[in-house]
């Protein structure tokens, strides 16, 4: 592959331009994922264990009841629908990545837990109105969709919220967005996170600061010169970003919180927004 190719791929590109590849749906990547997400001692695909759970039990609070039917929306490999259905509540899980899902399944069956596990992304999800007491996305994944999306998914999840019902999410918010750009950085590898086989991948990002997103963006480079580019576009929010976006989909009633996580790092602690959006009762 010619570099001038190359260097055409890793220039900044227009906000949003899409990627070449996706990870979630890779099958090799997705075992790779997998195998983080199940890692309690690192904040990566998930958070640490303690986080987890210390996280679960403050929702629970901000949504009270003995028996809620609960949705959980890029649930990953189950970490939070457990703790959820062993505390008797009724959870439904929905993930894009299949690795995640065969395994969410098979934890459930061997613990005995009735969770109802989706395979699916869920920006496509048709489910009944007002089904659920409590819906959450966790790990701020509401943040690397798009505009559109975003709006998209809170319109859905308005619809599925039983009245009075709640949803919980995080998000990074927007200070020190010059600190959260990460350098130009490259790996080579026989194999490792982003194939089997051996690769050449070069990292780098860029800060749209009007629209308060960065690019987080890989280019893999594989022996047969095949070039994927995986691009992650990551939106900051101030809490009136997030108090528009919520009225504009119906919600009137929302508190925000920077206390819930107390690890401290760019990407934690006081620089998370934890929101609590509440849908009307009749």
């Amino acid at each position: 592959m010619k570099l001038d190719s190359i260097l055409s791929k890793s220039q900044k590109p227009a906000i949003y331009e899409k990627g070449t590849a996706v990870m979630w749906t890779d099958e090799y990547i997705s075992e790779q994922l997998l195998a983080i997400h199940l890692n309690a001692e690192i904040d990566l695909a998930s958070r640490k264990t303690n986080t987890i759970k210390q996280t679960v039990e403050w929702m629970l609070k901000q949504s009270p009841g003995k028996e809620l039917t609960i949705l959980d929306l890029g649930c990953g490999p189950g970490l939070y629908a457990e703790l959820l259905a062993e505390k008797g509540h009724k959870v439904t899980g929905v993930d894009f990545s299949k690795s995640s899902i065969e395994y969410a399944r098979k934890q459930a069956r061997e613990k005995k837990l009735g969770i109802n596990y989706i395979n699916s992304n869920y920006l496509d999800l048709k489910l009944d109105e007002n089904t659920f007491d409590l819906v959450i996305l966790v790990y701020t994944d509401f943040g690397v969709l798009l505009p559109e999306e975003q709006k998209k998914l809170l319109q859905f999840i308005y619809r599925v919220l039983k009245p009075g019902g709640i949803f919980i999410f995080d998000v990074l918010n927007d200070v020190n967005l010059e600190q959260k750009i990460t350098p130009k950085n490259w790996e080579i590898a026989a194999n490792g996170f982003w194939k089997p086989e051996p690769y050449l991948a070069l990292s780098e990002s860029f800060l749209y600061e009007k629209e308060k997103v960065i690019l987080y963006q890989h280019l893999v480079l594989d022996e047969k010169e095949r070039l994927d580019v995986y691009r992650f576009w990551t939106h900051f929010f101030s809490h009136a970003d997030l108090a528009k976006l919520l009225t504009e989909s119906g919600f009137e009633e929302y508190d925000f919180f920077e206390d819930v996580l107390l690890e401290e790092n760019l990407f934690s602690g006081k620089n998370v927004t934890f929101t609590v959006a509440r849908k009307e009762s009749i």
